[in-house]
């Protein structure tokens, strides 16, 4: 071929796809990504645990309802209307909307909740077609091309790894988990998952790691449809999705899932320790232990579950675990909360003041109560307060 002809031949391919990087910031326990959904400026939470695309305040008005959809969360479903997606970018990323709806839902407190503005949620529809990293190392996302396929990499087992998905669920991440008897949960990746790891007390009951027996700290806890009880168990030694763990803290809901299919969610606690990249055609995840840990520091709790109470007009507690902190100082159910640390309350619901009350294990936090009509100050010292499997 004449060396001009060639020169034209080399000219004509197309070039090779490129990377597109997105940043994103870290809130309180979630990735925020800001975005423009129908040409409206919003910023979302990342949740690979909601299986659609978007999910706002319907405050923000993107368009009229142009249908229905039922939600579901680990224990109920319920229904919203919804907004055609006719424009979806992420930063500088133009994402395939075709088919995609935005949730419209009652205003929730997302700022609060994750200590940075916030609109509402990003699911796992809008990363489904793409090679999708999520980089918590230098907070941003890389969507990569087509062409690169995570299944030619070699993990070493210590610092990287390669999972495949279960042949189940079309709308999630689901992974083998190996608890400390030999048995195996079916847990989804869910970076909207606050905690480290959430299952249900029959799931646990099932697989032999725990009886019939009632929990000694209990708690209640927010999920989407409401407030839930829950309590703290410690699992001594797990691999999840084959990453060995010991002494991990999991959340454990005191009622059935609302999936006959996975047995709850491994979470935002866990996941923030690796860079992880999604393949979700070829089902593979690849993981990257950057922080050198998979597991924090113990928490200090309180024993108070408390929330904002309509009819007291100001924030109320709704239950003290027995033998807790806060049942050792004295702090009974329908006690009025007025501040914490001196910091004025209103408005906090479960997961909120759940944030607030809890701190390192030794810390202690100052609570101004109200109880018929007279102020009460108390210092309570945060403890770990765990339930031992069994």
């Amino acid at each position: 071929m004449p060396l001009l002809s060639a020169m034209f031949a080399l000219a004509a391919l197309p070039a090779p796809a490129q990377a597109v990087e997105v940043p994103f910031r870290i809130g309180e326990t979630a990735i925020i990504v800001d975005a423009k959904v129908n040409n409206k400026p919003v910023s979302l939470m990342f949740d690979t645990g909601f299986s659609g695309a978007v999910v706002l305040d319907n405050t923000i008005n993107i368009g009229k309802p142009t249908g229905a959809i039922t939600l579901r969360d680990f224990v109920r479903e319920m229904e919203a209307p919804t907004v055609k997606v006719t424009s979806l970018m992420l930063g500088n990323k133009k994402i395939n909307s075709t088919g995609m709806t935005a949730v419209q839902t009652a205003p929730a407190n997302y700022s609060f909740s994750f200590n940075t503005h916030c609109d509402g949620i990003m699911g796992f529809e809008v990363i489904k077609d793409e090679i999708t990293e999520i980089n918590f190392e230098q907070k941003k996302f890389i969507f990569h091309p087509k062409t690169m396929d995570i299944t030619k990499r070699t993990p070493d087992n210590k610092k990287t790894f390669l999972a495949k998905l279960l042949p189940m669920g079309n709308n999630s991440m689901e992974m083998d988990v190996e608890l400390p008897n030999g048995k195996t949960l079916t847990l989804a990746l869910d970076t909207g998952n606050s905690f480290y790891a959430t299952t249900h007390k029959d799931v646990l009951q099932r697989v032999g790691m725990w009886t019939d027996k009632e929990p000694k700290f209990t708690s209640l806890v927010g999920v989407a449809s409401g407030s839930v009880s829950s309590f703290n168990i410690r699992v001594p030694s797990a691999k999840i999705f084959g990453i060995p763990v010991q002494n991990s803290v999991w959340d454990i809901i005191d009622l059935p899932s609302s999936s006959a299919e996975g047995d709850g969610t491994v979470g935002f606690g866990f996941l923030k320790n690796f860079n992880i990249v999604i393949d979700y055609e070829r089902r593979r995840v690849w993981f990257e232990n950057f922080t050198g840990k998979v597991i924090d520091e113990p928490t200090g709790e309180t024993g108070i579950s408390a929330t904002y109470s309509e009819s007291f007009k100001g924030v109320v507690v709704a239950r003290v675990a027995p033998d807790s902190p806060a049942a050792v100082a004295g702090i009974k159910e329908r006690d009025v909360i007025l501040s914490l640390n001196g910091k004025d309350l209103h408005l906090e619901g479960y997961r909120e003041m759940r944030q607030i009350l809890e701190g390192p294990v030794g810390s202690k936090v100052k609570l101004a109560i109200q109880r018929g009509g007279s102020l009460k100050r108390f210092e309570i010292e945060r403890k770990e307060l765990l339930n031992e499997l069994g």
